[in-house]
């Protein structure tokens, strides 16, 4: 990744930090690139760096003994991954797993700078303050869903939630892919998403899904 294309992904998705905190940035972060479908971190994987995804989309998940997997958010440009922030700072290793949905590029800033960042840039605190608040209720929306939601309402949950974060109607999911996420079968899925599409909510075509009634 060149200098310019850092210097822009900075100015562009964090207009909030400090001049000098974006030189800093600028002159420290190094970018990485991965391809749709690619595993960005692992289970049992340590951090060395703080990771802002600037391109792209990155699904977090957890992965069970039998492979199955937990689906808890995605990462847009201009998010970091509060998890990279913890376990770099206290050198734990990873217990989620993230896959790039779309090509996608992040920023690594070095663990060693954190502290400096944390103490002489307010922007970067607040950053950093911000990032932990919205993934603690990215995490409690989904121990909602999971506990007082059906599967049916989750499902209609989680597909205006793709929605409003692509910011569009049209959803290139498949069915396996969403029961994936929601940690059911394919034929499940199918069938609720049948009569979601005969309430008239959604209809169905063969490599995507569009969003009706506002949803």
């Amino acid at each position: 990744m060149t200098q310019k294309r850092i210097n822009d992904y900075i100015n562009e998705l964090f207009p909030q930090f400090e001049p000098a905190l974006k030189e800093k940035l600028i002159a420290s972060v190094i970018g990485k690139s991965f391809e749709a479908g690619e595993l960005m971190m692992q289970k049992g994987q340590y951090f060395r760096s703080t990771v802002l995804i600037v391109k792209g989309r990155v699904k977090l998940y957890r992965e069970g003994t039998d492979g199955n997997e937990f689906f808890m958010y995605y990462l847009q440009p201009g998010d970091a991954c509060a998890l990279s922030m913890i376990c770099a700072a206290k050198q734990e290793s990873s217990k989620i797993m993230g896959k790039a949905i779309d090509d996608s590029a992040i920023l690594m800033v070095p663990i060693a700078l954190m502290d400096e960042l944390m103490k002489l840039y307010p922007s970067w605190y607040y950053f950093v303050m911000e990032t932990y608040r919205s993934r603690f209720e990215e995490l409690l929306l989904v121990i909602d869903s999971i506990a007082f939601q059906g599967l049916d309402e989750r499902l209609g949950f989680y597909l205006k939630k793709q929605g409003e974060q692509l910011k569009r109607n049209e959803l290139n999911l498949t069915h396996q892919e969403i029961a994936a996420d929601l940690n059911s079968s394919r034929e499940v899925i199918s069938r609720l998403l049948k009569k979601m599409e005969q309430r008239g909510e959604i209809r169905l075509y063969r490599n995507y899904i569009e969003l009706l009634n506002g949803r």
